[in-house]
């Protein structure tokens, strides 16, 4: 699965072959749904290096969207690639402007080995390294992979029919070899478009020991998807654009001893995976189609723990090069809190000191004292990792200094390119919308308060009380009682109102960066009203609104919730997983119910609605992270009060 940029004419790459509507396993949109569930996208793939050829398409990262299948991540992870990669170069400039060099740590495993620093047990300690005093807060770490050595075989193609778990055919993969290259057809089976048109699949059965890693990879011009079943018929993994380009690179630990199921398919609308795996007729309608060539291994990685002490409060970046692909930070216990295979540094704040530009980024903001890790994962070769630990960014400011955030309500003209649209607009103000959610213009004070309050408590509140942060300070002011404070040192504005239309972004809410450790404190976010105030459709409050809500309630605390989340992003945080069973103020879009504070009677402004609140949950699975995100105290530490003296 691919993570997210914008940027000159994008071309729209050719739309999938048509798709059965409905067929005796099923019909189409259960088929989406398998796809989007899987993490692959569904919307057409546009493929070029400018702007979006369907203007106002909004950034997934920080925008909380309507509705999260239609966005391209193939496009946004080609254009991020770019944007983090030019970010690089300029921080690197900086960097040689540092007073302290980096402390250089080789790995002590020998090359040709693996075992000695595999595991969070036996990371090896980066000595020196921190934000103290007599520390340095930057490391590189010049290591070296050693996994277990394979030689594939070459092999010719599977036989035809071998499109079900029940018909796989067997390279002897796990039996007896570890890797092989082939070549392969989607749609010269039977259900090719030159047979029934249900959707050709290639199914290969391995048999994978616990701990190996499965390495699968397409190669030539066909736009391939790869997925991987247990023996159950369960999705276990799943990429579409892992390789170069539009190519498919699966990377998988094998969980249990047992026999598993690779499916390579081509690209479609809801045709990627069969309505069941054990029935090679059973898919929706036929994808991409052509030739591919296949790469498969299966051994024993090498993965390098390295550990660092850091202290609460402490913002901890890293950049992997080489043949590094994946790096991930553990907290204390080993718990996984940041796993990354890509480069989201483009929606860093161009103020933030974290790293980035590397084939694998992460950040994290560590919510106590300890030792932490991070882990590295690739293939066989030499990588080079950038490790750097900073301080929150407001701690510089004078002692006692607190971030202002300030709720506009009244309408604002702000430029919208800084979210991606198309320049200067002018945004209608909160009092405009109040009429579709059945209220007057008397009514405003009573929302504009429901909204503060709300505000007040998601984020500074909660801080206070449950997070770790001992000072934490936050002005919240707002367009009704104070004078417009923007363009102040501190101040970040949130604006509440507007349209789709005015704003020309399609979005319910966007913020300029994601900004762990706060460093830039004077950006801005909206929240635009049409969608919200709706008659209808799961994005709108009226939806849940009956004769039995205490309307402006409910409208305040969900109005509330939404500015909170894109706070959130401007404090740090990136998107937590709306489909799981824990709340969070970060929950992507899709699962607006809870978000908005709705109870199980379905019904807002009644006694069982929720309060939503930042915690610890897990990344969205559609932006390519994994790990628990603790949404709670990178919002806290991101508004530490000022120490400088």
């Amino acid at each position: 699965m691919t993570g997210l940029i914008a940027g000159g004419a994008a071309v729209v790459a050719q739309a999938p072959a048509a798709a059965t509507p409905t067929s005796p396993h099923g019909d189409l949109q259960a088929g989406i749904q398998r796809q989007l569930a899987a993490g692959i996208q569904v919307v057409p793939k546009q493929t070029a290096s400018g702007k979006l050829a369907a203007t106002g398409a909004a950034n997934p990262y920080t925008a909380l969207l309507k509705d999260p299948g239609k966005v391209d991540k193939y496009y946004w992870s080609e254009q991020a690639k770019a944007a983090a990669k030019s970010r690089a170069q300029q921080k690197q400039a900086q960097n040689k402007l540092a007073a302290a060099n980096p402390i250089i740590h080789d790995e002590a495993e020998p090359k040709g080995f693996y075992g000695a620093n595999d595991s969070y047990a036996t990371a090896e300690l980066i000595k020196g390294f921190g934000t103290g005093k007599k520390l340095n807060n930057r490391v590189r770490v010049l290591g070296q992979l050693s996994p277990e050595a394979v030689s594939p075989s070459a092999l010719n193609p599977a036989a035809e029919d071998d499109g079900s778990i029940t018909l796989a055919y067997e390279f002897g993969l796990g039996a007896n070899r570890n890797a092989f290259t082939t070549t392969g057809t989607i749609g010269d089976g039977p259900h090719g478009t030159t047979g029934d048109g249900s959707g050709d699949f290639d199914f290969i059965k391995v048999h994978g020991r616990a701990g190996q890693q499965l390495s699968a990879g397409t190669s030539g011009t066909t736009d391939t998807v790869i997925g991987l079943y247990d023996a159950t018929g369960e999705i276990v993994a799943a990429d579409d654009d892992g390789g170069p380009g539009l190519l498919s690179l699966l990377n998988f630990t094998i969980p249990a001893t047992g026999d598993y199921f690779l499916m390579i398919a081509g690209y479609g609308l809801g045709t990627v995976f069969p309505a069941d795996p054990f029935d090679s007729g059973s898919g929706l309608g036929a994808g991409r189609e052509g030739a591919y060539g296949l790469d498969v291994s299966l051994a024993y990685p090498d993965l390098d723990f390295y550990a660092v002490d850091l202290v609460a409060g402490d913002v901890l970046g890293g950049s992997v090069t080489g043949v590094g692909t994946r790096l991930t930070v553990r907290e204390p216990g080993g718990k996984i809190v940041f796993g990354s295979e890509q480069d989201a540094s483009f929606i860093y704040a161009p103020a933030s000191p974290l790293p980035g530009g590397g084939n694998a980024v992460v950040s994290y903001v560590a919510p106590r004292d300890g030792r932490y890790t991070i882990e590295v994962g690739g293939t066989a070769g030499q990588y080079d990792i950038t490790v750097e630990a900073y301080r929150p960014g407001p701690e510089a400011l004078d002692q006692g200094v607190t971030q202002t955030l300030y709720l506009d309500f009244d309408g604002a003209r702000i430029n919208t390119a800084i979210f991606g649209g198309p320049g200067v607009r002018q945004l209608s103000p909160l009092q405009g919308f109040l009429g579709r959610w059945g209220l007057s213009a008397a009514d405003e004070d009573k929302v504009i308060d429901g909204v503060i309050a709300a505000v007040r408590e998601n984020i500074l509140a909660d801080a206070k009380a449950r997070g770790t942060d001992p000072r934490v300070g936050l002005k919240i002011l707002n367009s009704r009682d104070d004078p417009d404070p923007f363009g102040q040192p501190n101040v970040h504005r949130i604006v509440v109102g507007g349209t789709v239309a005015e704003s020309g972004i399609d979005t319910i809410g966007i913020a300029q960066f994601i900004d762990p450790g706060n460093y830039a404190t004077e950006d801005s976010a909206i929240v635009l009203l049409d969608t919200l105030s709706d008659p209808g459709g799961s994005a709108s409050l009226n939806t849940y609104i009956t004769p039995a809500s205490n309307k402006i309630k409910f409208i305040g605390r969900a109005l509330g919730n939404v500015i909170s989340h894109e706070a959130g992003h401007l404090y740090g945080n990136f998107h937590t997983d709306p489909l799981n069973d824990t709340p969070n103020l970060m929950d992507a879009g899709g699962a607006f119910p809870g978000l908005f504070g709705v109870g199980p009677d379905n019904v807002g402004g009644t006694a069982d609605d929720f309060d939503y609140d930042f915690g610890d949950d897990e990344y969205t699975p559609d932006e390519g992270l994994v790990g628990t995100e603790d949404t709670l105290n990178t919002t806290a530490w991101a508004l530490v009060k000022g120490k400088a003296k």
